[in-house]
């Protein structure tokens, strides 16, 4: 997979968030995106994800334009902000409700994921008495257990114990080694010199020149 944007701007309520962007990100490699709170990150995520849209500039994927050739990337996973869960659902619940959509996970994808992180996929707790880890992880591995090719995680560390925060950098990793296209937002610095193969920081609205870290 390849994404290239080009002249990517975004306005909101007359403020300009994005300015002129120009990118291009291709699959096998983890970006870190940077930048302090309110930055942009997340808005930029957004459009990459085709859930948002440019004021100005365009977004190809393949080589489609974003919004206009296709909707969304064809195989996406996204944690951007907050999880989007059924609350009134189990954690297995949520997986099955989102995997009937393109139905490719398995069961036994979906209960590894739920162990890997220590969620038990028999547990019949409704999500809304999850505490924030809990929801964290789940929003993860909803963003992840389609095996998707474009992968993108917006502060995936927020609210997770040291244990689980190395469980997902190493399988992001693995992501990475099976060839998915993977962006990582935080406004952690070594955080991201840890995980990423580029960092990206955004500021002002643009995107300063890549850094290549050592893997």
């Amino acid at each position: 997979m390849e994404i290239e944007l080009s002249n990517v701007t975004k306005t909101i309520k007359k403020q300009q968030i994005l300015r002129g962007i120009n990118l291009k990100l291709q699959s096998g490699n983890i970006y870190g995106l940077r930048g302090k709170n309110g930055a942009g990150k997340s808005v930029l995520l957004k459009l990459i994800c085709g859930i948002d849209t440019p004021t100005e500039g365009e977004i190809r994927i393949d080589g489609q334009v974003l919004g206009k050739d296709i909707s969304f990337p064809k195989s996406v996973g996204a944690l951007i902000e907050s999880p989007s869960l059924i609350e009134n659902q189990t954690a297995m619940g949520n997986l099955k409700s989102l995997g009937a959509i393109k139905k490719i996970a398995t069961q036994e994808q979906m209960e590894s994921l739920l162990q890997y992180f220590g969620l038990d996929p028999k547990d019949k707790k409704k999500v809304k008495k999850y505490s924030l880890g809990m929801r964290q992880k789940l929003g993860i591995i909803m963003a992840l257990f389609e095996n998707p090719e474009l992968i993108i995680l917006d502060e995936p560390l927020n609210a997770l114990d040291e244990q689980s925060s190395q469980l997902l950098l190493e399988l992001v990793k693995k992501y990475r080694a099976d060839g998915s296209l993977i962006i990582v937002a935080s406004h952690d610095r070594e955080e991201l010199d840890y995980l990423s193969d580029v960092v990206l920081e955004l500021k002002d609205g643009k995107i300063k020149a890549g850094q290549t870290n050592e893997s």
